[in-house]
């Protein structure tokens, strides 16, 4: 990372200590609340202004920006990886934690078409693989409550009904691991040829489902289950009944360096059904004898967006695109701005822009950080309108455009506008006293008679052999 970036992970390690936010950083120590925002831009800062912020760190008892980089390698090296959070994720237990918040999270999958909408896109990635035996091979580098994850295996199930499929889901909350796997019983009842496979392991791990360090490898808890019966009422009941010995393994603890939420046990959890076994036997992982080489990478909104365009090449995107098999292909999305979403936040925030990083700038940084391992990659931005994708929030016809909103749909739609933001808490409080939010929130509803936002799409392939 450059000076620039390491000072920008200093200032983002102090807010999150100090609970703050990073406008209010800004004004404390340049008194200029969009310091931190226009540095992370890369728009230019004097000499002197990044001296205040030196001294103050100093003070204060963190590192100087020179440091910072002997810091990072320091992490990277350590049996504590940097474990990059989904979107909007940030800080410590005090700190605002964008999934987390179960309510936001749970209020945007519930009135916005999303999931829905990138499912289709994966699917669509499913016309251009190859797989080769002994199965079709799939991760998602990030499986929420599993929505996206069984729009895809509804479409593997439609294009290729006699391959077994490996299916590797990474999820380290345990509220959605219990959600997927409410999901899955008919997933195992359409297509029996089924091993599904969920880990809490970091980027850097779970695609090997093996932990780097040999403390983590050696406190690996491995579940393997072995569904009996041929219903999904009796695969349902099996999955149930794993959610008492899930709760004691699937936990996180904050990190100290970081604030980032770290397994406190890595854990595997294999399942498949037990009248396939036999089928299955060489598709079925084992511990310490797992291959990557997956035929289909699904990364969608596996980062923070405000977080600098190296972490995420380095941390998520790299370990991912080292994981295709020849002919597989990783799928990238990420939120793009540029919609009424923005407009709203705009509207309480003049010039806030979350989505710095663009996907031209991300696919650079990631050819640049794999170097000679990218030699047999192709890395495929596209133009605008097969990247770009729209997704809306859900509204009756009526509710929207004839001047009167329902306080509901208000609530609903500035939710969405927030939560695609990653707005943190703390700038939330005072907008929330004063109440203009909700006009702000009614006039681009009825300026565009409803509200949407867009998502960009790139793709890393591996040439085929």
């Amino acid at each position: 990372m450059d000076a620039q970036s390491d000072l920008i992970g200093e200032i983002e390690a102090y807010c999150r200590e100090a609970g703050i936010a990073e406008t209010t950083f800004g004004r404390i120590v340049v008194n200029d609340g969009k310091f931190v925002g226009r540095l992370r831009e890369g728009k230019g800062v004097t000499t002197a202004t990044v001296g205040r912020v030196l001294r103050f760190l100093e003070e204060k008892g963190r590192e100087t920006a020179a440091g910072a980089s002997d810091a990072v390698r320091t992490a990277a090296q350590s049996a504590e990886p940097a474990e990059p959070q989904p979107e909007g994720q940030d800080g410590p237990k005090t700190a605002f934690r964008f999934y987390d918040n179960r309510q936001k999270y749970l209020a945007f999958v519930n009135t916005c078409s999303e999931k829905w909408v990138v499912a289709e896109r994966a699917g669509m990635e499913l016309a251009h693989v190859h797989p080769q035996p002994p199965a079709l091979r799939v991760f998602d580098a990030g499986m929420g409550d599993g929505t996206v994850l069984t729009g895809v295996m509804r479409q593997m199930h439609r294009r290729f009904r006699t391959l077994p499929f490996y299916i590797v889901g990474k999820e380290i909350s345990l509220e959605d691991v219990r959600l997927g796997l409410e999901r899955m019983p008919d997933r195992f009842y359409e297509h029996p040829a089924t091993v599904l496979v969920l880990t809490n392991l970091y980027y850097t791990e779970a695609p090997w489902l093996m932990p780097r360090s040999m403390e983590a490898a050696a406190a690996l808890n491995w579940i393997e289950v072995a569904l009996e019966g041929d219903s999904s009422h009796e695969f349902h009941e099996q999955i149930t009944g794993l959610q008492p010995r899930l709760a004691e393994t699937w936990q996180v603890r904050p990190s100290e360096k970081t604030g980032n939420p770290l397994y406190v046990r890595p854990s595997v959890l294999v399942v498949y059904r037990e009248d396939h076994k036999f089928l299955l036997d060489q598709v079925i992982p084992r511990p310490g004898a797992v291959k990557a080489d997956y035929d289909l990478v699904i990364a969608s909104q596996p980062y923070r967006a405000r977080m600098p365009v190296s972490f995420k090449a380095q941390k998520v995107l790299a370990p991912l695109a080292r994981s295709l098999a020849p002919g597989g292909r990783l799928l990238g999305i990420h939120s793009r701005g540029g919609d009424p979403g923005l407009e709203i936040v705009r509207e309480v925030w003049p010039g806030e822009n979350p989505f710095a990083t663009n996907r031209h700038d991300l696919l650079k940084a990631l050819k640049d950080e794999l170097g000679r391992d990218g030699r047999d990659l192709n890395f495929n931005a596209y133009a605008d309108k097969r990247s770009i994708f729209r997704y809306d929030m859900h509204t009756l016809p009526s509710e929207v455009g004839s001047g009167s909103i329902g306080t509901s749909t208000l609530f609903a739609a500035w939710n969405a506008a927030i939560y695609v933001a990653q707005i943190e808490d703390e700038r939330l409080e005072n907008v929330l006293a004063e109440g203009g939010y909700l006009d702000a929130t009614r006039e681009v509803l009825n300026r565009h008679g409803g509200l949407w936002f867009y998502d960009e799409s790139y793709v890393v392939s591996r040439r085929r052999t």
